[in-house]
This record gives C-alpha cells, sequence and structure tokens, in this order.
C-alpha cells in the first residue's frame, strides 16, 4: 500500500496526498528533502532514484531537474509498483504545469494537483495489476540505478527524526523499568529474609526462655 505522494522543489514541497491514518510519514518526508543533493550534483543531471528503508516501510524518490517525487509504501509493494507511481506522477505533473511557473514555483500555484496526487494513489493502490499500472511499470523494467539506503543513514550526529519511534529510549524505558522491577524484587526479599530472621530469633528467644525456665525454676 502506497500510503504518501508528494512532488517537491528542494525541501518545499508543492503538493501532497497522504492517508489520513499515516500523517506521521509527512515529518520524514520533510527530512529526507532537507538532505537530497541537487540531481545535477548527483547524476549528472538524469533521474536520480533511491530507496530509504524504515522497519515495515519504504521512502522512494525520483529527483530530476530540481523537481523531487517521493512517496511512502509498505514492503509489500515492492519497488517497481511505488517508482512506477512516481514516474506516473512526474508525467502527469509537468504536463500540466508549464516550464515559467516551474522556474519560479510557489506551493500554492500547485494545489489544484492534489486531486490528481489522490487519484494516481487511489489508481495504483486499488487496480496495481490494470493496463495503465502495468504500462508505467513496463517504462521501469530497464532501470538499474535504483538504491537503497537505511533511513537512518541520512542522520546526521545528533539529530533524530520525530517521527520514528526512538528505539533508544525505548530500551532505555525497558532497561529502567526492569530495574525497578528488580530492586523491588530484591527489596521484597530483604523483607522476607528479614522477617524470616526475626521469627527465627523470637523462636530462639522462647525456647530458650523455656529451657531456663525448667531448669532454675524456683517453685520446682
Amino acid at each position: 500500500m502506497i500510503v504518501l505522494a508528494l512532488v517537491a522543489s528542494g525541501s518545499d514541497v508543492l503538493t501532497e496526498s497522504h492517508d489520513p491514518a499515516h500523517e506521521r510519514f509527512l515529518t520524514a518526508a520533510d527530512t529526507i528533502l532537507a538532505r537530497i543533493p541537487a540531481s545535477s550534483e548527483s547524476s549528472g543531471g538524469g533521474a536520480q532514484r533511491l530507496t530509504y528503508t524504515y522497519e515495515s516501510w519504504l521512502f522512494h524518490y525520483l529527483s530530476q531537474d530540481g523537481l523531487t517525487y517521493l512517496c511512502c509504501a509498505d514492503h509489500e509493494s515492492g519497488r517497481r509498483l511505488p517508482f512506477a507511481l512516481l514516474s506516473e506522477v512526474q508525467k502527469e505533473f509537468l504536463a500540466t504545469f508549464d516550464a515559467p511557473l516551474l522556474d519560479s514555483p510557489a506551493p500554492s500555484d500547485f494545489h489544484p494537483f492534489d486531486s490528481k496526487l489522490t487519484q494516481l494513489l487511489k489508481r495504483f493502490n486499488d487496480a496495481p495489476d490494470s493496463d495503465p499500472v502495468k504500462a508505467a511499470q513496463a517504462e521501469l523494467a530497464g532501470v538499474k540505478d535504483i538504491m537503497t539506503k537505511n533511513i537512518e543513514q541520512i542522520l546526521n550526529r545528533g539529530e533524530t527524526l520525530e517521527f520514528l519511534m526512538n528505539r533508544t529510549d525505548n530500551a532505555a524505558q525497558h532497561s529502567m523499568a526492569f530495574r525497578r522491577r528488580a530492586v523491588g524484587v530484591r527489596r521484597n526479599m530483604w523483607w522476607k529474609n528479614v522477617k524470616i530472621m526475626l521469627l527465627a530469633a523470637m523462636f530462639a528467644l522462647v525456647l530458650i526462655s523455656a529451657i531456663a525456665l525448667s531448669i532454675y525454676n524456683p517453685f520446682r
């Protein structure tokens, strides 16, 4: 399932559509966009295709001529279907807007394309075996330059993605909870040992008193 699609100029999102249940991925998209090099810097002006992975989700993007087409999909969608969607988005987007507008893009100029993105998402999700989708996939059959990286590789030291569940924090919380439970268990065991020792001491004292009384009973 493809849950997010957008078109951006640099780090500025021009148009986007997403499943409301996965809105948190918009933060990830912003972070990825901020770290995508200009297409002219990375691939000699040709299309740059790359996939970032995070758990069961994949962030795919196609970058060319100053524009980035990005989508987020689950692992089950593979890579051909999402990149076929991105190619279709690129084709529709460039056919809709004139070159002068793209030279100085302003997000407000492209909002009408949001509904088109929604339609494309629905088509590729609901009918992945339809002829238009298959045709888009066939265009990618010869593409060999799709790279895959872990999403954490785009982060600089000390940075975090807010949308990601921080594994380190979770591990620390679990460790702290475990330590608290361990301390509680040790405290309970200590009290049990103290109680047993007190009972043993009281029993010994009573036993010694009874023996002493039986030996030195003045009324015998």
